[in-house]
């Protein structure tokens, strides 16, 4: 039975659909089907290499699927009939309302520029050598070109191109103040430390108004102060913007933490899908996680039917020379 929280499946704002990603003879995403709900941080976890980036590289364009349709809602209330129609139209989207794209379809820059997807990346990509503020003029770049008419406004200073130099400026002053970088704006990027640079990747991101940010372990190298600060930024963002948060992250307390959904992977295959505390005491995403036996996932079981999920995790533990903090 449906609850009014799950809103992945009463209002998802993303639908994957049978998502199949083969390279060569590999396949690292195998019929994977998710949806991310509209206004909901959505964790996509699982161990290494269960496919988590692949999967983030296929919706943000970067690959292209194998097979398997990925529609981004911009619209509420968006009928299943008419991602179908669009679908077989072979159009990106409707050019006349703009409320579905189809994003196997499209490349990366236009997700982003159009379908309103932004996305941060593991390894860090600002531009150090330029200031901190002007990473994040940078990413309303588009927009300014077109404000100004490809260059002629700019050139020529017209009032259109000027309102929309100020209003991106203003926007990234925002941001700024917001991730508490705006004492750093005139500082070049490269002399923030590691979370300073994180928080001003998920500002660039933001700068681009997007509908569904996807950020690709946020927390990586993070110290637990740091963590607790993206946590509330991420939840601001959420809360705030109404913006829709799809996450890969391995540090599971920010997992458990913030997500209103988790979804887990292993060898590219989804084993859970839920709740943080339903995926918790999920008896196969203790067993991908810790590495127990299949022969050992009836043990875990029983220790998770009599309320014991700690033992459960423990037992996957000594059996792995894993870490019990996993989940």
């Amino acid at each position: 039975m449906l609850k009014e929280t799950d809103r992945w499946m009463l209002d998802p704002v993303l639908s994957v659909e049978n998502l199949t990603m083969r390279f060569g003879g590999l396949t690292a995403v195998d019929s994977l089907s998710f949806n991310v709900g509209r206004g909901d941080i959505t964790a996509l976890i699982g161990p290494n290499g269960a496919g988590k980036t692949t999967v983030f590289n296929c919706v943000t364009g970067f690959y292209k699927p194998t097979e398997g349709r990925m529609a981004l809602r911009r619209g509420r209330d968006v009928a299943r009939d008419t991602i179908s129609a669009l679908t077989r139209t072979g159009n990106q989207y409707d050019p006349k309302d703009r409320t579905v794209f189809l994003l196997e379809r499209m490349a990366d820059f236009r997700i982003t520029e159009v379908a309103g997807v932004a996305r941060t990346f593991q390894n860090i990509r600002l531009f150090g050598g330029m200031t901190v503020l002007e990473n994040l003029l940078v990413a309303q770049h588009n927009k300014l070109m077109r404000a100004s008419g490809m260059t002629i406004g700019g050139l020529l200073g017209l009032p259109g191109y000027r309102r929309a130099a100020a209003a991106a400026k203003d926007l990234a002053i925002d941001w700024l103040r917001r991730t508490a970088l705006l004492d750093r704006a005139d500082d070049p990027a490269a002399d923030l430390s590691y979370g300073a640079q994180r928080r001003l990747e998920i500002a660039r991101a933001m700068c681009t108004n997007p509908v569904l940010l996807c950020l690709d372990e946020p927390a990586a190298g993070l110290n637990p102060r740091e963590s607790g600060e993206l946590n509330t930024l991420l939840r601001s963002i959420r809360d705030q913007e109404g913006v829709s948060i799809l996450l890969i992250e391995h540090d599971m307390g920010v997992v458990m933490e913030i997500s209103d959904h988790v979804i887990v992977l292993d060898y590219g295959k989804k084993i859970a899908d839920g709740g943080p505390q339903a995926v918790r005491t999920d008896p196969k995403v203790i067993a991908a996680y810790l590495g127990v036996d299949d022969e050992e996932v009836e043990t875990v079981e029983e220790k998770l039917a009599t309320g014991d999920v700690d033992g459960a995790i423990r037992h996957g533990d000594r059996g792995t020379g894993g870490t019990g903090a996993v989940l």
